[in-house]
């Protein structure tokens, strides 16, 4: 199989085995990196249905783990208000990355990365910020309550900037790894190819005495 199939699926698989629970810090995910580079090095349709379909396996197994384990309900309808928040952002990032290609230049994929986390926590504390009014009072629907929710967040949590801060950290990592190995395979892939095949050598007739 080509490596530009094989690696996908390979990020795929680090991308599943890295949500296990405790594997990561909060919001220390490789899920923005991989929405993004899904748009930029999948092909059509896959780049949409195949890291979409891959979380929502992992979400719905980690709930499934979380009630089992700590009592929480898997399926509510709080539960599946934000995730239609976050896959709605997921495909903000992937469509991000369909705005670039496989030839561009390392650092400027670094750099969609970074926006696209950057986007996704901007979409995903905005939804907060719109929803939560009546859970959160400082959650005011004007620009003060909207910066409370992009930096100070619900009293009892952990600040949303620490969050933004993982969120940052992990884009740019995970992106800079997942867009370098696909580099790398590519320019394995391209020397084999133009690596010449070696040539049969005639051996010399003897010369008859």
């Amino acid at each position: 199989m080509k490596r530009h199939l094989v690696l996908p699926l390979a990020l795929m698989v680090v991308f599943a085995l890295s949500r296990l629970p405790g594997c990561l810090p909060d919001n220390f995910s490789a899920a923005y990196a991989l929405m993004f580079c899904a748009g930029v090095y999948f092909p059509g349709r896959l780049a949409w249905w195949l890291p979409l379909a891959v979380m929502l396996v992992t979400d719905l197994s980690l709930n499934l783990y979380y009630q089992l384990n700590l009592g929480i309900p898997a399926f509510n309808l709080g539960m599946l208000k934000y995730l239609a928040i976050n896959y709605g952002a997921y495909a903000v990032l992937i469509w991000l990355g369909r705005r670039f290609h496989s030839q561009t230049h390392f650092t400027t994929l670094l750099g969609g990365g970074i926006l696209g986390a950057i986007l996704f926590y901007v979409i995903t504390n905005t939804a907060a910020w719109l929803l939560n009014p009546f859970h959160n009072p400082e959650y005011t629907r004007n620009l003060a309550g909207w910066v409370i929710a992009l930096t100070k967040g619900t009293a009892g949590y952990p600040q949303t900037w620490e969050f933004f801060r993982n969120t940052l950290m992990s884009g740019g990592l995970f992106t800079g790894l997942f867009a370098g190995a696909m580099k790398l395979g590519a320019a394995l892939e391209k020397s084999e190819e133009a690596e010449p095949e070696p040539e049969d050598v005639e051996e010399p007739n003897e010369v008859e005495a």
